[in-house]
C-alpha cells in the first residue's frame, strides 16, 4: 500500500517512497518531484534529497526525503538494501550493465548450479570489491564515469563492502537471477563481474531492481506518474 498524501507536510519534512523507471536517474526522480510540489504549493524552492542513488539501468525503491527530514539521508543511507539481479554469463560489457555493448564472450558450458553455489560463498560477509568505472565514484573531484565516458582510463581502489545473504531464484541456460541482501556502497554490477570471474568466465548485469531499504518497500512506493497525479487533487 502506498502512502497517504493528505497530511503530508513537504515542508517540514517527509520521507517519500518511489518507485523508479527505467532509464529515469535518482536525481530525475528528485528534479521531478521537488518541481511537481513547488508547483503545488506556490513556492520557489524545497530542499529534496534521495537516499541512495540508484543506477539508470536499475528499477526500484528510491527514498526521497523533503524539507527537514534530509538530515534522515544519511542514516538511511546506512540501512540493509536488497535487489533482484538478472546477470546474463559467459559475457562482459565494460560498464559492467547494459549501457555499453559486450566487449568480450567467454564460455559457459563448464557452469552448473553446483558450481554456482560454491562460488557465490566465496561473496558472503565482509569483502574487498572495486566499484565499477562507470559510477559516480569520485576521483580526484569529478565523478569516474566522466572519465570512462572520455575515454580516460583510472584505477579505481576496493573498499569494504557487507553482503549479508545471495539467495539464487533461477539458473537457466546462461541466465542467472539472484536475489541479493547487501549493506551500504555494495555495487551489484561489480558482484556480478565478480561472480563471472569466480566461474573462469564472465558475467554482467541485465536487469536490476531494488526492492529493500531497511524496512521500506518498493511496494509501499509511489510511480511518479500516481504521485503526480494524486498531489493535483489534493
Amino acid at each position: 500500500m502506498t502512502q497517504s498524501l493528505k497530511e503530508f507536510d513537504f515542508i517540514s519534512g517527509e520521507v517519500l517512497l518511489f518507485d523508479k523507471e527505467l532509464d529515469w536517474t535518482s536525481f530525475d526522480v528528485v528534479n521531478r518531484i521537488r518541481y511537481v510540489i513547488c508547483k503545488k504549493l506556490g513556492i520557489k524552492k524545497l530542499k529534496v534529497g534521495h537516499a541512495g542513488t540508484l543506477d539508470p539501468k536499475a528499477t526500484g525503491l528510491v527514498v526521497l526525503c523533503t524539507g527537514k527530514f534530509t538530515k534522515k539521508i544519511e542514516s538511511i543511507q546506512a540501512e540493509e538494501k536488497e535487489y533482484i539481479a538478472t546477470i546474463k554469463l559467459g559475457a562482459i560489457t565494460p560498464s559492467y550493465d547494459l549501457e555499453s555493448e559486450e566487449s568480450e564472450t567467454f564460455p559457459t558450458d563448464h557452469i552448473t548450479l553446483e558450481l554456482i553455489k560454491e562460488k557465490i560463498k566465496l561473496f558472503i560477509g565482509e569483502i574487498d570489491q572495486v566499484p565499477p568505472i562507470f559510477s559516480a565514484v569520485k576521483v580526484n573531484g569529478k565523478r569516474a564515469f566522466s572519465y570512462a565516458r572520455e575515454g580516460q582510463e583510472i584505477e579505481l581502489k576496493s573498499r569494504k563492502i557487507k553482503i549479508f545473504e545471495i539467495e539464487i531464484k533461477q539458473f537457466e541456460d546462461s541466465e542467472l537471477i539472484l536475489r541479493v541482501r547487501c549493506g551500504k556502497g555494495t555495487y551489484i554490477r561489480s558482484l556480478a563481474r565478480d561472480l563471472g570471474k569466480s566461474l573462469d568466465s564472465g558475467a554482467y548485469l541485465v536487469g536490476l531492481r531494488r526492492t529493500r531499504i531497511g524496512d521500506q518497500h518498493v511496494d509501499q512506493a509511489w510511480t511518479v506518474e500516481k504521485f503526480e497525479n494524486n498531489l493535483a487533487l489534493m
